[in-house]
């Protein structure tokens, strides 16, 4: 922690003096730092607290270059809010570790999940049905396929139902089920087996007749968190396999989305207008997130008490159509078209700074209370959870998860399969 303050503070004099590249290397051997720190000591890959601090930090070191000109110069009010999100976590995992003990080596306790087979299969089949039933209800009530359509860039975010689009996009816990029914069933051939392989065929076909870049990209990194949580091995072609799945995908669903380079870079604005759309385009889907979370913190007139983060209630309850007032509360960006978040945007909006440090400190004892537990946990789906953590963790930068429906959605799923795993096993 001592290194990363002090990288943080040098990186805070080297922006206030516009080295804006020093600022954001610093922050980055910061966050290299931070996860070997508890990769070194856990031997998990996938350490929560190791994979927070490496995401949210690198993502911070990558605004810090200021390589757009919607970047401006960051509030003290903004810059005392990363280092908190950051610190309030870390910290609260470290008292818990310290008070409760160090979990032991990620391996040492690891448990063959037997006995779990079929009531994996029948979920992964129920799981598979409705998706697939929503998807073609949502077509039809719509009366398009988003990846059909030509010439509109946002047809993508059209196609949605409310309640209904849950269903659909729960096809990506498909891939990660099958990870462990895998895992527990050796035979090599079978029937269930080419139901399995089919069941991942139509969760991987639906997010991209969606043209949903973020769901595949989802579906695939919660199947390699899942293999490697209950793997006794790991080797990186396992990366590289999900990237060599991921990126040609995610070109082609942008591709499929009607976004030319020369729209996507009059969005962007740039300050090197020759720089490839391919290097411009993450770069801006994570950078600006901390940019827009700066606006926030310059031009939020009151704090939202807390409904802010109760959105999923609001929503998963219907509560939203009886009282809209209870969702009006505008979004405040850089740039319209660019509306991603950060992980802590609406506990800002919510609380202010008090809003960050709860929330980093209740974030950091579900990480501890996970990698503690993750070396005895025998229901598959606890793994599966604890792989939705990671994933949430590790795109930190990207949106406020938990103030997101369809994480909430998801979690009621894996919590009911994790019940149905335990019955069926007795």
């Amino acid at each position: 922690m001592d290194v990363y303050l002090i990288c943080y503070l040098a990186s805070f004099l080297f922006a206030r003096a516009e080295h804006y590249y020093l600022s954001g290397f610093v922050l980055l051997m910061a966050a290299a730092y931070l996860y070997w720190y508890d990769y070194r000591r856990s031997g998990n890959i996938i350490h929560l607290r190791a994979v927070f601090s490496f995401f949210w930090v690198s993502g911070q070191a990558l605004s810090c270059l200021k390589l757009s000109r919607l970047q401006r110069e960051w509030s003290p009010v903004t810059w005392v809010c990363f280092l908190i999100a950051l610190t309030a976590f870390w910290l609260t995992f470290e008292v818990l570790e310290r008070r409760y003990g160090s979990p032991d080596d990620f391996r040492a306790h690891f448990h063959n999940k037997k006995g779990y087979s079929k009531p994996l299969f029948e979920v992964m089949g129920a799981l598979t049905v409705l998706s697939l039933a929503a998807f073609s209800f949502e077509a039809y009530k719509l009366g398009f396929i988003p990846l059909l359509v030509r010439g509109v860039p946002h047809a993508y975010s059209t196609f949605h139902i409310s309640g209904v689009h849950y269903l659909t996009v729960s096809c990506v816990l498909i891939p990660a089920l099958s990870v462990l029914y895998f895992q527990e069933d050796k035979r090599r051939s079978g029937w269930k087996r080419t139901a399995v392989v089919v069941m991942d065929a139509v969760s991987f076909l639906i997010p991209i007749l969606c043209v949903s870049r973020f769901q595949m990209i989802l579906a695939v990194f919660l199947a390699l968190f899942t293999f490697i949580l209950g793997s006794r091995g790991f080797s990186m072609t396992y990366v590289w396999t999900a990237l060599a799945i991921i990126v040609p995908c995610y070109l082609l669903l942008t591709v499929a989305r009607s976004h030319d380079v020369e729209y996507l870079n009059g969005i962007f604005e740039m300050k090197n207008s020759h720089m490839p759309i391919f290097v411009t385009q993450p770069y801006m889907y994570i950078s600006n997130n901390y940019d827009n979370f700066d606006c926030l913190v310059k031009y939020l007139d009151h704090f939202a008490w807390g409904m802010k983060s109760l959105f999923p209630l609001w929503a998963l309850t219907g509560l939203k159509f009886l009282y809209p007032a209870l969702i009006n509360y505008p979004i405040i960006v850089n740039k319209e078209e660019l509306t991603t978040l950060t992980l802590f945007y609406d506990s800002y909006y919510d609380f202010g700074v008090a809003g960050v440090v709860i929330f980093a400190c209740m974030l950091g004892a579900l990480a501890y209370f996970l990698v503690s537990k993750i070396q005895r946990m025998r229901n598959p789906a606890g793994l599966l959870f604890y792989a939705q953590i990671a994933i949430y963790f590790m795109f930190s930068f990207f949106t406020t998860w938990f103030s997101n429906p369809a994480t909430w959605f998801y979690f009621a799923v894996t919590g009911a399969a994790a019940v149905y795993c335990a019955v069926r096993e007795r």
